[in-house]
C-alpha cells in the first residue's frame, strides 16, 4: 500500500492539492492534521497514477453501465418520469475494524426495535408502565389495530433493516432514522457496486474490498428456510413498475432468483396464500414485501387500495405465511420513537444504546414539555451546530431544531404549536469526496446501511448507499429531490477478501433445482411483449416498402401505392409521417409490458429494446418522407432483430419463454394472413405479388425455390404454406402447436384442452390447401380463427 509521500509525489501534482475541507467538519479522506486516512489511500494513488482523460474514461464506463442497465430515478409529485441514477464514482471508504464494530451496536439496536415492536403488538407493556405515551402508537396510522396479538410464523417482526447514519461533529456515528417498513435501497446499492467495476475494472480486482454477495446470499438463503412446507416459495410484493424503486424490485428478485409478485398475483384459499401461476394456484410461505403494510389487504385495511390481495391479512393470522418485514412494523419508524429509545435501551436490555440516535424529543404532552424546557440549554446547542438533518417530518408532526433561529422562545414555541411534536437536534455531517469538473470535492454525507436476519443472526452489509449534499455546506441537501448524488461504500478489510458466489456453501450431492413458476401476469405481458415488438416489425417493414417506393411514384399515384396507402391507414399507420406516430405507440406498448417483467429479461436485452424506442424518439424529429424514411426504418429493423436476437439465443427454454414466441408467432401469422389477403389477389393491382415477398422478407427465398416472376401459387406457397419458411402462415401454426404442447395442462388425461384443440384444427385445415384453395375469403377465415386463439389462451392461463 502506497505512503503519504507517493500520492504526494512533486512531480505529478496529486488530485488532492486542491482538495480543501470543511472547518470543524470531520472529513471520510483527510484527517484533521491533513493526513490521509490509509484506507483510501490506495484507490487516491490508483486514481493519481492516471491521466485526465484516463480517469474520465474509467468514470464513463461505470455510467455507461447504469444507463444500459436501466437504472433510473423517479420522484413521485413531479413529472413521474425516470432519471439518470446520479451516481458519484468515488465511493465512500470505511475500515473494516470500525465496520465491524458498527455492526454490533446496530445489531443490539435491530433486537431494541424488535422487542419494542413485539411488545406493542404483544403485551403493551411498555405503554402500560409509561414508558411510552399512548398517544404516539394510538394516533400513528401505522399502528394497525387487526394485528394486535398476531405472533408472526417466522417468531420474529423484523428480519430486514436500514439505519440511515451519520458521523457527527464529534466523529461518532449517529443513528438518523430507522427503516423498517420496506427499506429500499439494498438493490441499488449493488449497482453501484457494479457500476465501481466498471470504473476500476483492474484496480477493484486486486483490492481488499469486502464482497456483498456472502451477506445477499446469507439473508436468500434464511428466508429459504422459513418456508413451510416442500414446494412452497419465497416471492417479493412489490406494488409495480410505478413505484419509484421499482427497479430495485426487479433486480433483487432477479439477483436472489425469487418471483417478483403484485397483489393481483396472489390470492388466499382456504387460509394459504397462493400464487396465480399457468400452472395453477401454488403455494407461497414468505413473501418480502416491497410495499407499505397498508395497501396490502383492501379488506381489512386501506380500502381503496388496488395494490394489495383481499384477505392477506387472515393467512397471516393463520400463520401459514411469514411476511419480511411483518404487517404493522413501520409504526417504529416514526422519528418520535427515537425521542425514547435511550430509555427504552435501559428499560428492556439494562444498558445505554452502543449506538446513539440524534438528540430528539417529543412534545406531545405536559411531562414531555416540562422535560424540553429543563434541557432546553442542551437541545438548542445553538452555535455548536451549523446545519439542519435532512429529515422529512411525520404526517401531522413537526421538527425544530434551535429555537432561536427562527426568532420564538420555547414556551412560545410549545404553546403555538400544539402537541404531537417531534423536536430534533441539529448536526452537522462529515464530508466525503466527490468527483465534480474534474476535481475532488467535500460534500455532506450520510450512509444508509443494511441489516438481514440470517440463521446466524444479524448481519451488517459490508457496505451501503451513500447520499451526498449538492454543496459543502448544506446537509439539508443529502437527497436526489434536491440535487445531491449517490456512492458506493467500500469496507477495506486489514487482510485479503477472497471472492464469493451466491451458491450455497454445502457438501449435499448436486441436484437440478425445478424451473420457476411463472405468475399468470407475467405470462401475460410476455404474450403481448412477443406480439408487440412482431407488430412493430411488421409496420416497419410496412413503412420501408411505402417510402422506398415513393420517389417513383407519379403525382396522381399508382393503383398499388393508392392500396397500399389505404392498408396503412388500416393499421393506424399515418403515410403522410415520414416515422408514424403508430409505430412510436407500439413500441411504447412493448417497453411497457417488457418493464412489467423487468426480472425475467438480461440486462442487453433491456438495453437493447429502451434503445430502439429511444432511437425511433430522435428520427421523428429529423426524417423526412422518401429514400430517408426508408433507410431509417431499415436502421430500426436491424435494431429490433437485434433485440429479438437477444432473446431468442439467450432467455431459458420455459413457460416465459413459450408464451413470448406464442405472442410473436401468432401476431405474424394473423399479420400475413391480412398482407396475401389484401395483395396475392390474381385481379389486384400491379407489384401486389412482390410486395408481399418484400414485406414477408423472404426476396432470396423466393428466388432460390421458384426461378419464375412471382406468381399467386408461388407467393402463397412460400407465405402461408411453406412449413420451412420462418415468415409463413405454416410455419407459426406449427410453433404455436408446438410451444401450446408444453404448456402446462396442454392436455387432462388424454384429452386436448380447448386451446390445443383450437390450434390443431387449424393447422390441420392448413395443412390441406394448396395454394388454388387457399383464396382469399379462406385467408380472411384464417387470420380471424388465429386471432381467436388470444381468447382460448387468456381462458386457460391467464384469467
Amino acid at each position: 500500500m502506497p505512503d503519504q509521500a507517493a500520492i504526494r509525489n512533486p512531480d505529478r501534482p496529486s488530485l488532492l492539492a486542491g482538495y480543501a475541507t470543511v472547518p470543524n467538519v470531520p472529513d471520510e479522506l483527510v484527517r484533521e492534521d491533513g493526513s490521509i486516512r490509509s484506507e483510501w489511500l490506495s484507490l487516491i494513488s490508483h486514481l493519481d497514477r492516471l491521466s485526465a482523460d484516463e480517469r474520465e474514461r474509467a468514470f464513463a464506463r461505470g455510467a455507461q453501465y447504469l444507463r444500459d442497465a436501466g437504472v433510473f430515478v423517479r420522484h413521485y409529485g413531479e413529472d413521474n418520469n425516470p432519471r439518470d441514477w446520479p451516481l458519484s464514482p468515488i465511493p465512500v471508504i470505511q475500515p473494516a475494524s470500525e465496520w465491524q464494530a458498527l455492526g454490533k451496536a446496530l445489531a443490539e439496536r435491530a433486537e431494541l426495535l424488535e422487542a419494542v415492536v413485539a411488545d406493542l403488538y404483544g403485551e403493551n407493556r411498555l405503554v402500560s408502565q409509561g414508558h411510552l405515551p399512548a398517544s404516539l402508537v394510538a394516533s400513528n396510522p401505522e399502528w394497525l389495530r387487526p394485528l394486535i396479538g398476531v405472533k408472526p410464523a417466522s417468531g420474529h417482526f423484523l428480519h430486514f433493516l436500514a439505519f440511515e447514519i451519520g458521523r457527527g461533529p464529534d466523529g461518532a456515528w449517529w443513528v438518523l432514522g430507522d427503516r423498517t417498513q420496506a427499506p429500499s435501497g439494498a438493490g441499488y446499492a449493488l449497482e453501484n457496486r457494479v457500476a465501481s467495476l466498471r470504473a476500476f475494472p483492474g484496480f477493484y480486482g486486486g483490492s481488499d474490498v469486502e464482497r456483498l454477495v456472502t451477506f445477499f446470499r446469507g439473508f436468500r438463503d434464511g428466508l429459504n428456510a422459513m418456508r413451510r412446507e416442500e414446494g412452497s416459495r419465497v416471492g417479493i410484493l412489490t406494488p409495480g413498475p410505478m413505484n419509484e424503486t421499482y427497479f430495485e424490485h426487479a433486480y433483487i428478485a432477479r439477483y436472489l432468483g425469487m418471483m417478483l409478485l403484485e397483489g393481483d398475483d396472489l390470492v388466499v384459499d382456504d387460509g394459504k396464500l397462493m400464487v396465480r401461476t399457468v400452472s395453477g394456484p401454488k403455494p407461497i410461505s414468505v413473501l418480502w414485501r416491497r410495499m407499505d403494510a397498508a395497501w396490502s389487504d383492501p379488506l381489512e385495511l386501506e380500502a381503496n387500495s388496488r395494490l394489495g390481495t383481499p384477505g392477506l391479512l387472515g393467512a397471516v393470522r393463520s400463520g401459514e405465511v411469514t411476511m419480511i418485514n411483518a404487517l404493522g412494523v413501520g409504526i417504529i419508524e416514526s422519528r418520535a420513537f427515537q425521542a425514547f429509545m435511550p430509555r427504552l435501551s435501559e428499560v428492556l436490555h439494562g444498558r445505554p444504546l452502543s449506538i446513539p440516535n440524534v438528540a430528539t424529543w417529543w412534545c406531545g404532552g405536559e411531562a414531555e414539555r416540562d422535560y424540553v424546557r429543563a434541557n432546553a440549554a442542551n437541545m438548542m446547542i445553538g452555535s455548536a451546530i451549523s446545519t439542519r438533518l435532512p429529515l422529512e417530518p411525520e404526517p401531522g408532526a413537526v421538527l425544530r431544531g434551535d429555537m432561536s433561529d427562527i426568532g420564538l422562545d420555547l414556551d412560545t414555541w410549545l404553546a403555538s404549536e400544539g402537541r404531537n411534536l417531534v423536536g430534533q437536534e441539529l448536526v452537522s455531517l462529515s464530508t466525503t469526496p466527490t468527483w465534480e469538473e474534474g476535481q475532488l470535492k467535500p460534500r455532506p454525507m450520510r450512509i444508509r446501511v443494511f441489516m438481514a436476519r440470517t440463521r446466524e443472526g444479524w448481519k451488517l452489509m459490508p457496505g451501503g448507499f451513500a447520499r451526498l449534499a449538492s454543496s459543502d455546506q448544506d446537509s439539508s441537501a443529502v437527497s436526489l429531490r434536491s440535487g445531491g448524488t449517490v456512492a458506493d461504500v467500500w469496507i477495506v478489510s486489514d487482510k485479503p477478501v477472497t471472492e464469493d458466489t451466491m451458491l450455497s456453501h454445502t457438501d449435499e450431492v448436486f441436484v437440478r433445482s425445478a424451473p420457476g413458476l411463472l405468475p399468470s401476469r407475467a405470462a401475460d405481458n410476455l404474450f403481448w411483449l412477443g406480439r408487440y415488438v412482431e407488430r412493430a416489425e411488421g409496420q416497419m417493414r410496412l413503412t420501408r416498402a411505402y417510402m422506398s417506393r415513393l420517389p417513383e411514384t407519379p403525382a396522381g399515384g399508382t393503383p398499388l401505392m393508392t392500396r397500399l396507402e389505404a392498408y396503412l391507414g388500416k393499421h393506424g399507420l399515418d403515410s403522410a409521417e415520414a416515422l408514424p406516430p403508430a409505430l412510436e405507440r407500439t413500441l411504447a406498448a412493448a417497453v411497457n409490458a417488457a418493464s412489467q417483467v423487468r426480472d425475467r429479461f438480461s440486462v442487453d436485452a433491456w438495453a437493447s429494446l429502451t434503445d430502439l424506442e429511444r432511437t425511433v424518439g430522435k428520427m421523428r424529429q429529423t426524417v423526412v418522407r422518401g429514400d430517408d424514411a426508408a433507410s431509417a426504418m431499415g436502421v430500426l429493423l436491424r435494431k429490433i432483430t437485434g433485440f429479438s436476437g437477444l432473446v431468442h439465443d439467450n432467455m431459458y427454454r420455459f413457460s416465459g419463454w413459450r408464451f413470448l414466441t406464442i405472442g410473436r408467432s401468432l401476431e405474424r401469422a394473423i399479420a400475413m394472413a391480412d398482407l396475401l389477403g389484401s395483395f396475392a389477389e390474381r385481379s389486384g393491382p400491379h407489384g401486389g405479388f412482390e410486395l408481399c415477398v418484400e414485406v414477408g422478407d423472404s426476396v432470396m427465398s423466393h428466388r432460390r425455390r421458384y426461378p419464375i416472376t412471382a406468381s399467386r401459387e408461388t407467393v402463397v406457397d412460400l407465405l402461408a404454406l411453406d412449413p420451412l419458411n420462418p415468415r409463413s402462415i405454416a410455419f407459426h401454426i406449427d410453433e404455436i402447436r408446438d410451444q401450446v404442447s408444453l404448456l402446462p395442462r396442454a392436455d387432462v388425461n388424454g384429452q386436448l384442452s380447448t386451446l390445443s384443440r383450437a390450434v390443431l384444427r387449424i393447422q390441420a385445415d392448413l395443412s390441406v390447401h394448396t395454394p388454388q384453395s387457399l383464396d382469399q375469403a379462406k385467408l380472411t377465415e384464417l387470420g380471424q380463427a388465429i386471432g381467436l386463439l388470444t381468447n382460448d389462451l387468456h381462458a386457460q392461463f391467464l384469467e
